[in-house]
């Protein structure tokens, strides 16, 4: 799908339309997009040896089901920089899409 460059758009901080820049979000590690999710589970006491594991500790789902498996597309992390303020915002909602291009 192509996505052009600069958009004209509404700016949070500015609070009118202006142009902004479009650019695409990394790829990120679960540790640095949820820092504090490891230490939730660790506070809960996974790996403890003390009751039950929930969903980590299930078995995984009846691969006969027709809704089990891989999607094939990603949905869209947009990121929105206005060239007044210089400041960044991402998109309300992602749309799939397999791939992005930036004309």
């Amino acid at each position: 799908m192509k996505i052009p460059k600069l958009v004209k758009r509404y700016c949070p901080y500015c609070r009118k339309h202006t142009e902004h820049k479009v650019s695409q979000a990394k790829k990120r590690t679960p540790g640095s997009a949820r820092p504090l999710a490891k230490s939730a589970k660790k506070r809960t006491g996974f790996g403890k040896g003390h009751g039950n594991l929930g969903r980590y500790g299930s078995k995984p789902p009846v691969g006969s089901f027709k809704m089990t498996g891989k999607k094939t597309s990603k949905k869209t992390d947009l990121r929105y920089e206005c060239k007044v303020c210089k400041k960044t915002h991402v998109q309300r909602k992602g749309f799939r899409t397999k791939k992005i291009e930036l004309k």
